[in-house]
């Protein structure tokens, strides 16, 4: 199992997936989203894994590139958008190869095990 949870500390939804894999005793990759984002590869692996952009983005944020996000028609415009803002992305991002979750499963993580 290779675990990378992406987030921030200020999260704490973040530290409750961090917390999930520590009393299980699972070694993961903890990355500061705001400090390194995700790499194009790990963000086109994230996004098949979800099922899309919309299955990534928080759409409960406060951010003002969510109502550009809205009416952009384009998927591929809308994925740059979301790349290049990596605080739209709902958190924790939570990879196990080529498996992902957004927010706090541990439903599908326990699956993992």
């Amino acid at each position: 199992m290779n675990i990378q949870i992406f987030g921030v500390s200020k999260s704490a939804d973040t530290r409750k997936a961090e917390r999930y894999f520590k009393e299980r005793r699972i070694r993961f990759q903890s990355i500061d989203m705001k400090k390194y984002g995700m790499s194009g590869g790990e963000f086109d692996s994230v996004l098949r894994a979800v099922g899309g952009i919309d299955n990534l983005v928080d759409w409960e944020g406060k951010s003002p590139d969510l109502d550009l996000l809205r009416y952009l028609a384009d998927d591929r415009a809308r994925e740059d958008k979301v790349f290049d803002n990596p605080m739209l992305i709902k958190l924790p991002v939570v990879r196990n190869g080529k498996q992902a979750t957004v927010g706090y499963c541990p439903e599908v993580w326990k699956n993992w095990e």
